[in-house]
């Protein structure tokens, strides 16, 4: 059960996913505490800038002593700049270093980073290998399964990050050009895994307990990343440790208002005012899913121009919701 990283014992093999715009301290401290995650990651920060981000304003930055272990993913498209990167995270006290190999955006195919850098073989070669010299901190990276279902290239690219001193691959069970709304393929990942000696983590399409039993049987992978899942429901990550590997954690069963009055706080305790609607309502986006009238709740908040107006908002939906 004890998924091993390097020098890190991860007593559950569940990973927070990485996420634009949602992967920030609020968040991962919101599912710290209902249970469940051995592994955080936060959202992609720029390795150019990176060295130059202050940790008590950046919100990409803030941290509470509860996200632990903490990975940082970084992105770039320049080998020169993940040395000053990797110092900079050492000083911050990562737990480990992630590549971000996997992003579609557009922004970032712009940069020559993500998905774009994973097609630059020599590139990435260098970064990991710049990155493992500079840094004894566990290292990952996050792919797609890439262009076509080929097994061969999927599994040659695994081993070259193998190679490289890698010590954990996260592989998102899409293709490179599909979007969320397509179904994951964890089949393709179970085609790799007993061939690696580095541990698979699998993500993609996890929204239920259900669906994590499914990716583990068919992906065979060591461990599972959820992403929007968690969003939508915070829980989820201490429900699949508690039916899939027994862990009983967290506060038990809590209420959906009360999760959301406590992620609102969260965000009032790590954020800048200025900072803190934004990402209100892109959790609420997902979250509101949660009820059958949920639109109200979103469709409210994102036409919010204050907190205390999103305050009011939020208690009248779920006052009515009661």
């Amino acid at each position: 059960m004890v998924l091993k990283i390097r020098n890190l014992d991860i007593p559950v093999p569940l990973a927070l996913a990485p996420m634009v715009g949602l992967s920030h301290s609020a968040l991962r401290s919101l599912v710290a505490e209902l249970g469940g995650a051995g592994l955080f990651f936060t959202e992609m920060l720029s390795a150019k800038r990176l060295p130059s981000e202050n940790e008590n304003i950046s919100p990409f930055l803030v941290r509470s002593a509860g996200e632990y272990p903490l990975f940082y993913q970084i992105f770039t498209s320049d080998e020169k700049e993940v040395e000053a990167a990797a110092e900079r995270l050492v000083e911050l006290d990562a737990q480990g270093i992630d590549v971000n190999l996997g992003c579609p955006a557009p922004q970032l195919k712009k940069l020559g980073a993500g998905l774009e850098l994973f097609n630059r073989t020599m590139t990435v070669a260098s970064i990991i290998k710049r990155l493992r010299k500079r840094t004894d901190l566990p290292l990952s990276v996050k792919i797609r399964l890439g262009e076509t279902e080929n097994e061969a290239e999927l599994l040659s690219s695994c081993r070259m990050f193998e190679d490289l001193g890698v010590d954990l691959v996260t592989i998102h069970a899409r293709l490179n050009g599909e979007k969320f709304c397509r179904k994951p393929r964890w089949a393709l990942i179970g085609s790799i895994t007993t061939k690696l000696s580095i541990p698979v983590i699998a993500n993609g399409g996890i929204f239920s307990v259900n669906d994590a039993k499914r990716c583990l049987e068919q992906s065979g992978a060591d461990g599972l990343m959820i992403g929007r899942g968690a969003v939508r429901c915070p829980w989820l990550l201490r429900d699949i440790a508690a039916e899939l590997y027994g862990l009983e954690q967290g506060p038990g069963q809590q209420t959906g208002q009360v999760v959301y009055s406590r992620f609102v706080s969260l965000l009032t305790e790590r954020f800048r005012p200025e900072k803190r609607l934004g990402r209100l309502k892109q959790f609420t986006h997902y979250f509101a899913a949660n009820y059958h009238f949920g639109h109200h709740l979103a469709s409210g908040i994102q036409s919010s121009s204050s907190m205390e107006q999103a305050n009011e908002v939020a208690e009248e939906f779920f006052r009515n919701a009661a």
